[in-house]
């Protein structure tokens, strides 16, 4: 029995030492030259005296990155990785919090890395991967490893703005990874495109599964995403036949004409998530791929990835939602009332997740922790941490869970409980809308809602009256260029409430 991620990286460079592991444009590693680095990387952090300590990885999107975070985890420590995409504010609060002894750098983050505030020491990679391999160190350490020690600590947004750091064991990647795995049918042919940047827990989907089969992950460039044909070329130039992608990415290619140019013809098998996809935009992909396999995934970093998946399996009308399905082997979902209680059939209630995905908690934050992080109130026999997502979900006339909305979404507006997302499901459903994103306005007591596309506001408006209560119509319609996104691929809600707020200027 495996209690170490990296039991799949000794037993893969055995089997498959020459194979690309991981690649981009211009750059690849075989899982040999993986393992090697990462070993010497581990070396030179064991030598230092570093164990059980969290390890800055600070390096551009790169194979060797990745590289990195295997070096942390085989010393021992645990990586909690930074990117130059972050503001210097929220890097500075992760340093606090983390205080770790090391930051490891590329050539091009190294110099903003001796500039930070704090006391850690900044390397680069390249130097440090010319230390010479410690077997007998690293199998001192790796005799020591049990599967309830960290391995990596991501960041997400704080409702306070205050970034809280989600810290994960082996054991609850072990198991996401084999479930993922099974669902999705990975295997030894399969060819990743990974799409998340390294900083966030999505790219577990490709990273881990790779080493587990001998799979081979390409790291799409950044850039490309601005060029919806060059990024379709892109996937077929390397065969990429996998991507679990969020779905504004997928939303980008599809509305925007893309495929009147090119189909991403290697493409077999396509996850998406992070959130609702628009029936519209799903039904074209569905139509210039019908063999390939649909799945949609569900699940919050604090639940180790993703927790939930339906295989899509029938047809769906435009006001439809796509269920979040069923969760996955070893994962229970609890849907819960605001008293505590299981929701009944159709009722929705507080999406709560049990079972081993869930993660040790937020890292050196111990309130937090509390308020998320809670004994199974239906469980009053003995200790069990569920973990509350703050998602609203119910179960539909399939007995498929469905994701309704995040709690922050449902307000209150003339007197009525209304979801934003059921805004954006129909506007999203509506000819000649691209995407769609809605704030509330709580000044001034306004539905304010942003979108792409080539309808006239009017005209939007006017079709809305008949497909919405007066109540949800909303009060305030504008329409841009492009949507604001966040950097892990969802729309940017903070940066429309700005627009708005300027606005009213």
């Amino acid at each position: 029995m495996q209690n170490n991620v990296l039991d799949y990286l000794d037993n893969i460079v055995k089997i498959k030492p020459n194979k690309v592991a991981f690649a981009n444009e211009s750059f690849s590693m075989t899982f040999s030259g993986v393992y090697k680095e990462s070993r010497s990387l581990a070396s030179y952090i064991a030598g230092k005296g570093i164990y059980k300590k969290p390890v800055v990885i600070f390096m551009n999107k790169h194979p060797r990155e990745i590289t990195a975070f295997f070096g942390v985890i085989y010393s021992g420590c645990y990586y909690v990785p930074i990117d130059e995409e972050m503001p210097a504010s929220r890097i500075d609060l992760i340093l606090d919090n983390v205080k770790s002894p090391l930051i490891i750098c590329d050539e091009d983050t190294i110099e903003k890395a001796e500039a930070f505030n704090t006391d850690a020491e900044a390397v680069l990679y390249t130097d440090v991967i010319k230390t010479d391999i410690d077997e007998d160190k690293l199998a001192l350490i790796a005799s020591k490893v049990i599967d309830t020690d960290p391995i990596y600590i991501v960041f997400t947004s704080g409702s306070t703005g205050v970034p809280k750091g989600v810290c994960a064991c082996h054991r609850s990647v072990l198991d996401y990874i084999e479930q993922l795995s099974e669902t999705l049918e990975f295997n030894e042919d399969t060819v990743f495109g990974n799409q998340t940047p390294l900083y966030f827990d999505a790219c577990l989907k490709e990273v881990y599964p790779t080493l587990k089969f001998g799979a081979t992950t390409y790291l799409i460039p950044k850039s490309l995403f601005m060029f919806p044909v060059k990024l379709v070329e892109f996937i077929n130039e390397h065969n990429i036949n996998t991507i679990c992608w969020v779905v504004s990415a997928l939303t980008m290619i599809s509305a925007f004409g893309t495929f009147k140019t090119v189909v991403p013809k290697t493409l077999t098998n396509i996850a998406f998530g992070s959130e609702v996809f628009p029936i519209k935009q799903f039904n074209m992909w569905r139509q210039v791929l019908p063999n390939a396999r649909f799945t949609n995934l569900y699940g919050p970093t604090e639940g180790t990835g993703m927790c939930c998946y339906y295989k899509v399996n029938r047809e769906f009308e435009l006001d439809d939602v796509i269920p979040i399905g069923r969760p996955f082997k070893n994962t229970e979902i609890l849907l819960l009332t605001e008293d505590g209680k299981l929701a009944q059939d159709g009722q929705p209630g507080e999406i709560c997740i049990r079972g081993t995905g869930v993660t040790l908690g937020y890292y050196n934050n111990e309130a937090k922790t509390k308020e998320s992080f809670v004994q199974n109130p239906l469980n009053t026999f003995y200790p069990e941490t569920i973990y509350k997502t703050g998602d609203i979900g119910k179960l539909n006339n399939y007995g498929e869970l469905e994701f309704v909305s995040r709690k922050d979404y449902q307000i209150k507006h003339m007197g009525h409980r209304i979801e934003l997302g059921e805004i954006e499901a129909n506007v999203n459903a509506l000819e000649g809308v691209k995407i769609s994103g809605c704030i509330y306005d709580k000044e001034k007591g306004k539905i304010v809602l942003y979108y792409v596309g080539d309808i006239d506001k009017a005209e939007l408006i006017t079709i809305l009256k008949d497909k919405l209560p007066r109540y949800m119509v909303p009060n305030v319609t504008n329409r841009l260029e492009s949507m604001p996104f966040t950097a892990n691929g969802k729309i940017n809600r903070v940066e429309l409430t700005k627009m708005n707020q300027a606005n009213n200027k």
